[in-house]
């Protein structure tokens, strides 16, 4: 056995040869972190990550909505008349006008899918400007936070666009008219009010709630489902 003493005078001489190595081991590592390009790297494929997924879902949403009966067939999205006129649709349908009414349905929701496609270079442009820490904090977010951001970026853009758009359809397809021929058959019914309201800014507000709605879906495939990430990309950063 080692004497006590003799033991202390071992540690002291070969402690310090413990220590440098540890810590050149220490400093190896530092001095990869600090290679040109190696965080970059990393930061790089992140953003690019996040970018493409964000590509993917936006394209997927307005193939889903931007379609014949996108927005019809869809029950979660399918624009139905507001609440503010159920009572008109109420007495109409007792009335006799429920194919009408019914019509008048159908043509709001092609005028929300024949808007959809004008969401694509918007989003486009959200993706591309899109900085590295809004894009980490969307990867480290929520199942809905590209969403959010999305939502927070390009709804009044998209609500521009969008109206002249919702405009021209619903003239082209007689939804204005409809409207106004109902209103008037309302209004020969005793005892009636016609409320106030904008019939197109409705509509391009439910067809924006829709297509969020939707992103919001494809967002967490994405992030949940294997099967929807669909490069090698999206597989690496999202299967983390």
């Amino acid at each position: 056995m080692i004497p006590f003493p003799a033991l202390i005078c071992v540690l002291l001489v070969l402690l310090p040869h413990v220590v440098f190595a540890q810590f050149g081991d220490f400093m190896k590592e530092i001095d990869k972190l600090s290679l040109p390009g190696s965080q970059a790297l990393g930061d790089d494929k992140i953003v690019s990550g996040l970018k493409e997924a964000l590509s993917v879902g936006t394209e997927n949403t307005v193939n889903l909505t931007g379609n014949t009966d996108g927005f019809l067939k869809n029950e979660a999205i399918k624009i139905l008349l507001p609440e503010k006129l159920h009572s008109m649709d109420k007495a109409l349908r007792l009335a006799g006008f429920g194919p009408q009414l019914d019509e008048l349905v159908v043509s709001m929701n092609r005028a929300a899918e024949q808007a959809a496609p004008l969401a694509k270079p918007i989003f486009k442009d959200a993706v591309t400007n899109m900085s590295f820490d809004d894009a980490k904090k969307i990867l480290n977010g929520g199942d809905t936070a590209a969403t959010d951001y999305f939502n927070g970026k390009t709804r009044d853009q998209l609500a521009t666009a969008f109206k002249p758009e919702v405009e021209k359809t619903m003239n082209q397809v007689g939804v204005t008219a409809q409207y106004k021929e109902l209103v008037g058959q309302y209004t020969t019914l005793p005892f009636v009010k016609v409320p106030t309201f904008d019939l197109d800014g409705y509509v391009v507000g439910k067809s924006l709630d829709g297509l969020f709605h939707t992103l919001a879906q494809e967002e967490q495939k994405i992030r949940t489902n294997p099967a929807a990430r669909v490069t090698d990309l999206l597989k690496e950063v999202f299967g983390k």
